[in-house]
Formats: structure tokens, sequence, C-alpha cells
């Protein structure tokens, strides 16, 4: 086991990380830039080493400067958490090369699964099914154009590089395909340094639905059920909750083997999340969209409902211990939601609001979880992303959940200098009738900001 790990995010997941890390008796290295240094997690870790300052390229980003904070204070292993250098193969290499163990797949596993449209190829070929679309990266407009024609419209153009909902553009007829491929293009150019695209059927009014699993280094994998991820604003998801509601047994159980079986093709260890997009009734067919190489910032839900800490097992698989349970002993219990609450101005499209915090009092009670990095005080900078606090709620049933969830948001007191938040936005979405009848799909928070603006 390690007696040393840096944790090298920022945030609500750093403190995460470090919370388990201390109950595995492990000493822990926090990160931090200039933006960062009276943050909560170099508060609660053990060491803390100054990385840079506030720009993410200059140090969360930055390789050079994480290997040697590692080197300086003796960790053995770094703990990526998400987003940043939590999916980057060549970071997980440098790692390797360096004698420090990364916290994840194997830097070539990284490699395959991060290139979205290499993954589609390898999916499909350990039996996942797939979209129609583009066999490989398009090679030219002409390319996408043909391609478009051959799948049917409409489309989405997706970066090869991509993830966290970026780099993608919905096309629903030819007149506007050649302006989407170039603007999604060079919007994948600036934000992934990779100006690939893919593309594949986009299919309306669907669910989007991930299934996490777990892998260890001796042959061993499980699933720990599904995540209902459909309650999304531009491809970023807004409420998740586990189990998927209203989704018919077989489609569970023939998602949950298939991930399985794609995380088996390719030796994964650690934790992973397939996600997919389910058709609309009466099909209801599910199909690969990708495969996320890293913690997921819901993991939360499904820690509630199977009372299986998932950030251990991922460090106890990375030391080389085998998973300690099989799939017969993984029995989800009850029903679990996450809602981000986001320094965010719904009423100005969402636009970030950052600013200092005069009061944050998260909410409490039974059976309520708030991952947070926030406090009174705490200055909401521009550098990064918007997430204050995943109010997460359990209970025995869905409709319970879903009170309590509406009473923690209820309860939550937030504000500050210019600071706005999704809170209220959140309540809303979980009153929306299509929502609480488990009838909605990705197209709910765009029709209901559309018929507020009407």
């Amino acid at each position: 086991m390690f007696s040393t790990v840096l944790i090298a995010n920022r945030g609500e997941i750093a403190l995460r990380v470090a919370r388990t890390c201390r109950e595995l008796g492990i000493r822990t290295v926090a990160v931090h830039s200039t933006a960062d240094r009276d943050s909560a997690v170099v508060r609660l870790a053990d060491e803390a080493v100054h990385i840079g300052p506030p720009p993410a390229k200059a140090s969360y980003l930055s390789i050079p400067a994480l290997i040697e904070a590692a080197r300086r204070t003796g960790a053995q292993a770094i703990h990526p958490g998400y987003g940043f250098l939590s999916e980057d193969a060549d970071f997980a290499e440098v790692c390797a090369s360096n004698g420090i163990t990364f916290i994840g797949p194997a830097p070539s596993v990284i490699a395959r699964l991060g290139d979205k449209a290499a993954c589609r190829a390898l999916m499909a070929a350990a039996g996942l099914p797939v979209l129609p679309g583009s066999a490989g990266p398009l090679s030219s407009p002409a390319d996408a154009k043909e391609t478009a024609q051959q799948t049917g419209y409409p489309v989405i153009l997706k970066a090869v590089a991509g993830g966290g909902g970026r780099g993608m553009a919905v096309v629903r007829g030819s007149d506007d395909l050649l302006t989407a491929y170039a603007a999604t293009r060079a919007h994948a150019r600036a934000v992934f340094g990779d100006d690939r695209l893919y593309l594949e059927r986009y299919v309306e009014n669907a669910r989007h639905i991930e299934v996490q699993v777990l892998c260890d280094a001796h042959g061993a994998a499980v699933h720990l059920g599904e995540r209902d991820c459909s309650v999304q604003r531009r491809h970023q998801k807004l409420i998740e909750e586990s189990p998927a509601p209203n989704l018919p047994p077989r489609l569970r159980t023939a998602m949950c083997e298939a991930a399985v079986r794609g995380a088996l093709a390719v030796g994964y260890e650690g934790a992973g999340t397939f996600e997919f997009v389910v058709s609309p009734a009466p099909e209801q067919d599910f199909h690969l969209m990708e495969v996320n190489c890293r913690l997921q910032v819901e993991h939360p839900v499904t820690e509630l409902v199977t009372g299986i800490d998932l950030v251990r097992e991922q460090i106890l698989i990375a030391a080389g211990l085998p998973l300690s349970f099989g799939q017969d002993d993984i029995r989800p219990r009850g029903v679990a939601l996450e809602c981000r609450v986001n320094a965010e101005d719904p009423a100005r499209d969402f636009a970030p609001t950052p600013g200092l915090l005069t009061e944050f009092t998260p909410p409490g009670g039974p059976f309520v979880r708030v991952d947070t990095h926030a406090f009174a005080g705490w200055r909401v900078g521009p550098d990064y992303d918007s997430l204050l606090a995943k109010v997460c709620a359990w209970a025995p049933d869905r409709e319970r959940a879903l009170a309590r969830a509406d009473r923690a948001l209820e309860e939550f007191r937030v504000a500050g200098e210019g600071v706005r938040t999704t809170k209220d936005f959140l309540r809303t979405v979980l009153g929306n009738p299509a929502f609480r009848a488990a009838g909605h799909t990705t197209s709910l928070v765009g029709g209901m900001v559309a018929a507020e603006e009407g």
C-alpha cells in the first residue's frame, strides 16, 4: 500500500480523495495554484505544494510541476481526480517513467479509449453497439458531407480528443454541415490541441445513461449499476440519479453486461464509466457514446446506493490488490440523486458569476451528502470550473429521494458579492412534471429554457 499520495487536482474532488486517503492511513500531498493557496484541501492535507499561477496551463496542467512536487514530497502515487490531466495518457506515461503510480488505467488504455473514434472501433469489435457514423476520423469536409448523407440526418460532429460535453455540434441538415464542421474543428483545435472530428447519428429525445465499472489487475471486473444523466444543458450534466428510473430490466442487464465486456476487452484497470445513449420508446435501443477513464463527477450517487467507496477501490486496485467482492456481492438499494450547484446565473444564459462568498451554509439532515470545497470567505475565481457543491440525497424510493433533494436545495444558503447560483433552477427541474414522472430526456432542460424565454 502507498504511504503518500499526491492529489493532482483542486476543489471538491481533491477534498474527496484526501478524505478517503486519510481513512486508509495514507499521507496526502495537495497541490495548489496561487489562487487556491487558502483552499480547503490545502488546510486538510498533510502537506501542500505551490505549483504555479492561477491559469490551469501553468499549474494543474503542468506535468513537470506535478512530477517535481511528487518527487520532492516522496509521493509514491498520484490521484488525478477528474478533469485536468485525469485522462492524459502522456501524464500517466511520465508518472510511470518516474516510478510513480498513476491511479487509473494504463497509459496505453487511456490513449486508445481517449481517441473517441478509435474507441468506437474497439468497442464495436468487442460486440458493443455503436451508432452509425464514420469508421474513423473525418478526412475532409467532403468526407463529412458524404458520411452524413450515408448516416442520415440529424448527425452530431464530435472531437476525437473531446470529452466533458465539449467539442460537439448537432447538425440537422446538409446546409449547416460545412459551417458546423469548420467551427467544431476550430474549437477542438483550440481546446484539445487536436482538430480531428468524427461523426455519428444524433438520437433525438434520447436518454443518457452510463454504467460504472471497476476492474482489477487480476482479470476481475464488476459493474456497480447505472446512472441516468439525461438532465443536461448543452451536453453539461446538471442532475444525475441511480438507478435510472423506468429503465426496462432487460435493457439494464444488457447495458451493464456490455460495459463489463468492453472493459475486459481492453484490459481496463481501475474505475471507468461507459456512457450510452438510449433511444426513445418503443425501440429503446442503446448505443455506446464513449468511455471515461476516470472517476466521474457524479460518482457519489453510485456510492450512496451501493455503499462502495469508489476512491478507496481505485487506490486499492492501483496498489495491485484484487477486488474484495464479486458481482453478486453488489446489491444496490434505494434511489440517490445528485444536483450540481454552480456559480452561474440562469437568467444570463448560465454565465459564470465569480465573486466572494459571504454566506455558505450547506444543507444537512438524514441521508443528505454535500461534496464541496467552498466556505464563507472563499473567493470563486474565474480561472476554473464553476462547480460550488454537489448536493446529494438518498431515500428508499424515488418519490422520497426527490422530496429530500428539494428540501436540501431549499435549505442551502449561499450568497456572495456578484455570485448567483443554479440552486433555484435545479429545484424547478426537480418539480418538472416530465422529470417527476421519469419521462424526461436530454431535451428537457433545453425545452424548459426555451419556454421561459418565449
